[in-house]
Order: structure tokens, then sequence, then C-alpha cells
């Protein structure tokens, strides 16, 4: 059963009297780039849903078929959706799950990014040497994630053999 407001409240007043001056600090620079980014996605979303309805009221539709459409609507989309992950990451921090932007978060929206960068790149005008660029970013990023996906894994994992052992 969920809390109830009251009680949330108090909790995070109670959280947020133990925090040093640099972390309600740091706390507040957070919830205002919450603030700011979740207007940028409201707008984002606004904007988008603007130029789809004006799209389908102008041609008599949307031909999704069309590449150059095709590249302008999933363009704008994972805009929202890289901003949409931003957000959620600042939340983390903000709740105090995470002491810090994690490292895992900041190369997932890097490569949101760069997929991105690749769907709405035109193919016919995009030099070789572009390509190979943006594949080489895709795959160090990957290893990156992979990498640190693997260490938390790692840690976790000594976590609970800690506890375990502490226990036991």
């Amino acid at each position: 059963m969920p809390q109830s407001l009251q009680n949330q409240y108090r909790d995070a007043r109670a959280r947020w009297k133990i925090l040093t001056l640099y972390e309600k600090f740091e706390h507040g620079v957070i919830l205002v780039l919450t603030l700011l980014i979740s207007i940028v996605i409201v707008l984002a979303v606004w904007n988008l849903a603007l130029k789809i309805l004006f799209s389908i009221v102008a041609s008599r539709g949307v031909d999704p078929s069309d590449y150059a459409v095709f590249q302008a609507l999933f363009g704008m989309i994972f805009t929202v959706i890289i901003a949409l992950e931003f957000k959620r990451s600042l939340l983390v921090v903000a709740e105090r799950q995470r002491s810090i932007v994690q490292v895992r978060t900041v190369i997932l929206l890097a490569l949101l990014a760069i997929v991105r960068k690749l769907i709405i790149l035109d193919l016919s005008t995009t030099q070789a040497m572009q390509l190979v660029a943006l594949a080489a970013a895709i795959l160090a990023l990957g290893v990156v994630y992979w990498l640190i996906r693997d260490q938390d894994r790692h840690e976790r994992a000594e976590s609970a053999r800690n506890k375990a052992h502490q226990g036991g």
C-alpha cells in the first residue's frame, strides 16, 4: 500500500536534514534541472503532436513509408526519449538512490543520441568515414556499457556474499 502524502513529506524532510550543505545544493540543482527538462519534454511532445496533426491535415495523411517523413518523425521521437531518460536519471539522483549521475546512464544517453543520428542520416549524402566513425562510437560505447554492467553484477554478488557471511 502506498504511503500517504504526509508520510512521504515527513520522510523527505528527515532525509533532507541529514544532508550536508553541498548535498543540499546538489539536490536543489537536480530538482531545478528536473523541472527544466520536464518543461522541454512537454514542449517537445506538444511540438511533435502539432507537426503530426498539421501533416495529416495538410497532406491528407502522413506517409511513414516516405523516408524523409520517417527520419523527421523518429528523430523527434528519439529526442523525446533521450530527454525522458535524462530526466529519469536525474530523478534517481534526487531520490538519493545514487549519489552522482551514473556513468552507465551517460553511456546509454550517448548510445541513444548516436542511434538517433543514424536514423536521421541521409545515406545518399553521408560520407563513408562518417558512418565508420558512428559505428566505432557505438561499438566503443557498447563495450564500455557491457563492462560497467558486468562490474555492477560482480559488485552486487560480492555485496550479497558479504551480507550472507555477516549474517551467518
